[in-house]
């Protein structure tokens, strides 16, 4: 089992939580985008505190890797990799996207034939996407996407789709068609959890050195619109 130490600052609310075994010991959560800076280190610090564990006990470190905010996404690998550095421990990088599908998966449990569509807000009418299915294999790879009312019109022919996320808000306005539904789950710190755990048990550790954010596109601000 792996005690893993999970950071994300991926998108509007923040957290940070502790897993054994893929399972939430302890978790904290912060609202304040513009803050997400001043809340990881001492969240980090509480949440050791109160679990008993002490940083040198992790096994692994793991942190929503992107897409998502430029900010967001600097701060959480940041923290991560000083830490890493620090312990001498393995950092994990997750997606965002997919720890937003596997929110989903936790909260609605759906039809194992449906897919799966996290959408990021990425200013006016584009988003962050990609698709998968309810074993989180990529049908659509991670992209920047421009919605209209034909956005992903063949698959949504073909079978039923789950959209989730911010970004889905503005998706929700404009499609009309009847496969097309909509989740409000926001995902959390212990969703990262789960999949850092299965990226330990698979050894798919980043190299510390060269390790980057995801962002999909230079620059993005969500306060911007």
């Amino acid at each position: 089992m792996a005690l893993i130490l999970n950071i994300d600052t991926a998108t509007e609310r923040a957290g940070v939580c502790l897993s054994m075994n893929g399972k939430v010991l302890h978790e904290l959560q912060h609202e304040d985008q513009k803050n997400h800076a001043g809340f990881v280190q001492p969240a980090v610090s509480d949440l050791m505190l109160k679990s008993g564990y002490k940083l040198a006990d992790l096994d692994a470190i793991a942190v929503t890797a992107g897409p998502g905010s430029y900010t967001g996404l600097r701060v959480g690998l940041a923290t991560a990799k000083g830490l890493c550095f620090t312990l001498s421990k393995p950092l994990l990088m997750v997606n965002t996207l997919e720890v937003m599908a596997q929110a989903v998966l936790r909260a609605e449990a759906p039809a194992s034939d449906r897919l799966l569509c996290p959408m990021i807000d990425a200013r006016r009418m584009e988003v962050f996407t990609g698709m998968y299915t309810t074993q989180l294999q990529v049908v659509q790879s991670p992209s920047a996407v421009i919605l209209t009312d034909e956005s992903f019109k063949e698959i949504l022919d073909k079978q039923v789709v789950m959209f989730t996320g911010n970004g889905s808000t503005k998706f929700k306005e404009i499609i009309t068609h009847d496969n097309a539904l909509f989740s409000n789950v926001q995902h959390e710190a212990g969703d990262l959890g789960v999949l850092a755990e299965l990226a330990f048990r698979n050894n798919q550790v980043a190299d510390l050195a060269y390790s980057e954010p995801y962002y999909l596109k230079e620059f993005f601000n969500p306060t911007m619109k």
